[in-house]
């Protein structure tokens, strides 16, 4: 029976057309090669699976960066998840997978033409250049060209480009235009937009203006040849006027070469060269409402601001009656936000000079801001003598570059910001006293004049430093809900010196009040004057150990949560000086007294400080130069 069967098979698949066979051998190679793919890629995902969930989950890792938001800006779409992002539910059946599969083929998919799509460049393939958002830090003015090549070279790669130059007419920024005009023609070179002077169109047209009081075009049209735009930069007349109009130089050029965009549709790059923050601020919205609109990006060659401060230093030399003099003087570069955030106080025992050039790492505000907005980038060429900061850890501290009105909104939601402000503010209206630690005690009438007069600046200080301290705990409740660290690190800061002078001034007060009242006999009957230094052991009431206390709490704070910023540097150098004080005898050579009257002593004493004065002082130039 077996073989009849097989016979009659045999003989029904002989008579079978061939088309019928050959189908049926290829149906069964397809299942073959579907279940062969279903299980090499089955045991993968489920290994895949199982690490994920045995490993444990670090929630660091899935934490929202809010600095990319802000500086991608309102625009962004992090708020909502793409649909590429969504969660997909595999079919576990092998067949689901392959109809799902074959779905998925038959989608209709737009595929752009290939002469759509701009090819990047061999340079821009090999090149690898690290975006850190608004601001940059290239290495000088000849790292500066060399990233503003590279934004060049893209802008070329889109399309034609017109390059606007602005150089601050500053006697300052005399070397910084020397050097740019000396890489010009390498720049040209590496770009390759050298052409033949027979050809009538130029991918990259140049121009060169300068600004001071007045904008000036040094090329009245743009130009192509390279050594048309190095004289028209050597060209610049200095300006001794000492103001720097940069965004009314801005919105001129733009305006004036508006078409380059709207009807030869032309990139257009405006890049600025200077060393200050501008004098002109009132025209920032308006001259970043008009190069939004038309698509022109600005760009920065600047100095970076001083932390926290309006002024800055650049070092300068010129002659005067036949001399020279180098001098640092002072330049409006900052400071680095809308409004300043540091408190300015001094620092009691000993000269900081260097903490109040503390370089921000970021470039000046309204600069800056204009960059971020339009879309360029502010490159920090120089940094000062001051202390620096690597940009990649002050790059989790930026300033809000947001538009004014939105800061102002957060501002009103805030306490705790607005007590920063406010306290900074404070502490520029009303001036600081050093008070006096060193007093002459020929006789304890004299002592006793001194230490009266010793404490009546510090009354005023003491006022002012119990009105920025009434602003900063009027802010204390909003404290913790500071997610920037920027504002945390102000805040706490702000606090933490505010009650460590506050500590030292009460404590000031009551070791004075105490030598008046009994006075104290030297050991050495030789020594003359009585010194206050700092001291570990605290020995005023409890009020100022709890103040002092405190005053340790928020400094620590800063320099765990902070380290490596500006405001691990502050609250540091404040730490280092005990908030205690103690009395310290020694002799100084003097002109002796010949009165115990207290009004002739104090003429004497004052004598005595006018001559030091005039001591101290020392010929010096008559002109300091405006920058």
């Amino acid at each position: 029976m077996p073989e009849k069967q097989g016979n009659q098979i045999y003989e029904y698949v002989k008579e079978t057309p061939a088309w019928m066979v050959s189908l049926g051998v290829h149906a069964v190679i397809l299942m073959l090669m579907a279940s062969i793919t279903f299980v090499v890629q089955s045991p993968s995902n489920q290994l895949l699976l199982s690490s994920v969930i045995d490993e444990p989950v670090d929630d660091d890792q899935f934490l929202f960066n809010a600095t990319t938001s802000d500086q991608i800006g309102t625009d962004s779409n992090f708020d909502t998840l793409a649909p590429s992002l969504a969660t997909t539910v595999t079919p576990e059946d092998p067949q689901e997978q392959i109809d799902q599969k074959l779905e998925e083929e038959n989608l209709d998919i737009e595929v752009p033409t290939a002469d759509l799509v701009a090819r990047p460049s061999d340079a821009e393939l090999v090149e690898s250049v690290e975006v850190a958002g608004q601001t940059e830090h290239p290495g000088g003015v000849a790292g500066a060209m060399d990233r503003l090549t590279f934004e060049l070279a893209s802008s070329l790669n889109d399309r034609p480009t017109l390059a606007i130059w602005l150089f601050d007419a500053s006697n300052s920024l005399n070397e910084r235009r020397e050097a740019i005009a000396k890489r010009f023609e390498t720049v040209y070179k590496q770009l390759g937009v050298l052409e033949d002077k027979k050809h009538k169109k130029f991918p990259l047209e140049t121009a060169v203006v300068s600004f001071g009081r007045e904008t000036r075009f040094m090329t009245e049209k743009p130009v192509h040849d390279v050594e048309d735009l190095v004289e028209a930069i050597r060209k610049i007349k200095p300006d001794a006027s000492g103001k720097e109009n940069v965004f009314n130089a801005v919105n001129l050029v733009s305006r004036r070469w508006q078409n380059y965009k709207t009807k030869l549709r032309r990139n257009v790059m405006i890049i600025i060269v200077t060393d200050e923050k501008g004098d002109d601020v009132d025209l920032l919205e308006q001259t970043i409402a008009f190069d939004k609109r038309y698509g022109m990006r600005v760009y920065c060659v600047g100095n970076a601001a001083l932390f926290g401060r309006e002024k800055g230093y650049i070092t300068y030399t010129w002659e005067e009656d036949g001399k020279s003099y180098t001098m640092d003087l002072e330049a409006d570069q900052g400071p680095e936000t809308i409004f300043s955030e540091r408190l300015k106080l001094p620092f009691w025992g000993g000269k900081n000079r260097n903490l109040d050039r503390m370089s921000a790492s970021f470039g000046p505000y309204a600069l800056t801001r204009l960059c971020a907005e339009t879309g360029g980038l502010y490159l920090v060429s120089e940094e000062g003598k001051g202390p620096k900061f690597d940009p990649s850890v002050m790059r989790n501290y930026p300033p809000d570059y947001r538009p004014i009105r939105l800061f102002e909104i957060e501002l009103k939601k805030s306490l705790a910001k607005q007590a920063v402000l406010r306290a900074a503010q404070l502490s520029r209206i009303n001036r600081i006293p050093i008070p006096t630690l060193e007093f002459r005690a020929d006789t304890d009438n004299v002592l006793r004049v001194q230490l009266t007069e010793a404490q009546k600046p510090l009354a005023i200080l003491d006022y002012h430093l119990n009105s920025m301290l009434a602003v900063l705990e009027g802010g204390y409740k909003d404290r913790e809900k500071l997610k920037s660290p920027r504002w945390r690190a102000s805040y706490d800061l702000a606090a933490g010196r505010v009650l460590a002078m506050r500590a030292r001034s009460l404590g000031y007060n009551e070791m004075c009040a105490e030598m008046k009242s009994s006075p104290r006999v030297f050991e050495d009957k030789n020594n003359n004057f009585w010194r206050l230094v700092p001291s570990n052991t605290i020995s005023s009431g409890p009020a100022v150990k709890k103040m002092a206390a405190k005053a340790e709490e928020f400094l620590s704070r800063v320099i765990d949560e902070h380290p490596g910023t500006p405001w691990e540097m502050l609250a540091v150098r404040e730490r280092e000086q005990p908030l205690g004080w103690e009395w310290q005898e020694f002799h100084r050579d003097v002109t002796p007294l010949k009165s115990d009257d207290p009004d002739k002593v104090m003429l004497l004493l004052a004598e005595e400080e006018k001559k030091k004065s005039t001591m101290k002082k020392q010929t010096g130039p008559r002109n300091i130069p405006k920058l």
